[in-house]
């Protein structure tokens, strides 16, 4: 006899009230915290500013040579209005990925949106209000639902969201017979994003058509122009992390495939990355994480196919936690160093390559490598 499936209790988030996000007391404006590319060199020591030489020389180095730079960073760089300082080593040719977590991709489409963003997390989580904001979570799920359909991943999805100031879903009739063509594994893979956007269309009350939403700084986005200039922009999200989970259009399989898509992605460009760099800016978890499953992917591959394993590739750690001076390329630091204790560091000195840790601030740092790569006339 079978037995009955337990159902978990769960909170229904249609009990939920969404606030529109103009009523939020915005912490931060992309005007006020926004860094020129054409900011002058910040003053930096004498060893810092030898790293930033060294890691613009491997930069120069690599992309000659047609080889990939990465960049992976977390949500503060864009909190720290360095959008425009990342647009314009993507528009100078200086990055061919851009990597971030779900927060870095909120921040970005909220500035895009009109300008403003985040939110004091401590009062409005005692109010009942925080991350309950309608547009946000409205929209990004929306454009990662809807990009699912057309086999784009997170990141790709929201960059076109904002580029094009909107999105068109198809109706529900046309979503529910793309959900019912299931011959083939391609298809089913589509049948279930059909599925899912054909739940969002019944939670918002929506069946099909043009969903227009006006992107009034869209110019301040680095999904935007990643999309415009066609690079790999990937998203990296923990389910639960961000904001968008609070909202009822929050689908988890259209998030879920969004991420795979965007992580295998990521894994593609790592397998590339024999003579190139990586860049790793505030991101002492996320980084780290999805870098060595991809490599171990990439070098597996490499060896079944007969090739070299990734190799001669540079990694450069931007980060501020203190770790001592400790000279990565002597080895892992003994327990009793404080570099030790940099979790971040140990995992990608452990993924070959030459490592480099820069203790410095990000904004510092990212304005420091421009310059370098593109001098002030």
């Amino acid at each position: 006899m079978q037995s009955k499936p337990k159902i978990m209790v769960r909170m229904n988030r249609d009990d939920l009230r969404m606030l529109p996000v103009a009523s939020r007391k915005h912490k931060l404006q992309i005007d006020a915290i926004a860094v020129s590319p054409t900011a002058p060199m910040p003053e930096l020591s004498a060893g810092v500013a030898a790293q930033v030489a060294v890691c613009a020389e491997q930069v120069r180095e690599a992309r000659a040579a047609g080889r990939p730079v990465m960049l992976t960073y977390g949500a503060h760089l864009i909190k720290n209005g360095l959008s425009p300082v990342v647009i314009a080593l993507m528009k100078g040719g200086w990055l061919t990925h851009v990597a971030t977590n779900g927060a870095g991709s909120i921040h970005d489409w909220e500035f895009a949106l009109g300008g403003l963003s985040t939110e004091d997390v401590r009062a409005n989580t005692a109010a009942g209000c925080f991350g309950t904001w309608d547009e946000t979570g409205r929209y990004i799920n929306m454009a990662v639902a809807a990009g699912g359909l057309d086999d784009l991943g997170y990141g790709a999805s929201v960059g076109r969201f904002i580029s094009e100031d909107g999105v068109v879903i198809p109706s529900r009739r046309d979503l529910a017979a793309i959900a019912s063509m299931t011959g083939s594994r391609e298809q089913a893979e589509r049948a279930a994003a059909a599925a899912d956007l054909l739940t969002l269309s019944y939670t918002l009350g929506i069946d099909g058509g043009a969903q227009r939403v006006s992107h009034r700084r869209k110019e301040t986005s680095v999904q935007c122009a990643a999309w415009d200039l066609d690079i790999p922009f990937t998203v990296h999200p923990g389910i639960g992390y961000d904001i968008i989970y609070t909202h009822p259009a929050n689908i988890g399989g259209a998030i879920g495939r969004g991420a795979v898509v965007d992580f295998l992605s990521f894994a593609q460009s790592v397998s590339e990355l024999t003579g190139g760099v990586h860049l790793a800016v505030g991101s002492a978890v996320m980084a780290p994480m999805i870098f060595e499953k991809a490599l171990s992917m990439a070098n597996n591959r490499a060896l079944a196919e007969g090739r070299p394993i990734v190799h001669d590739h540079s990694l450069v750690v931007v980060d501020i936690q203190e770790g001592g001076d400790w000279d990565w390329s002597a080895g892992e630091p003994p327990m009793d160093h404080p570099a030790y204790y940099l979790r971040f560091c140990k995992t990608f000195y452990r993924m070959g390559g030459t490592l480099s840790y820069a203790c410095l601030d990000n904004t510092h740092f990212m304005t420091a490598l421009l310059r370098e790569l593109e001098p002030l006339a």
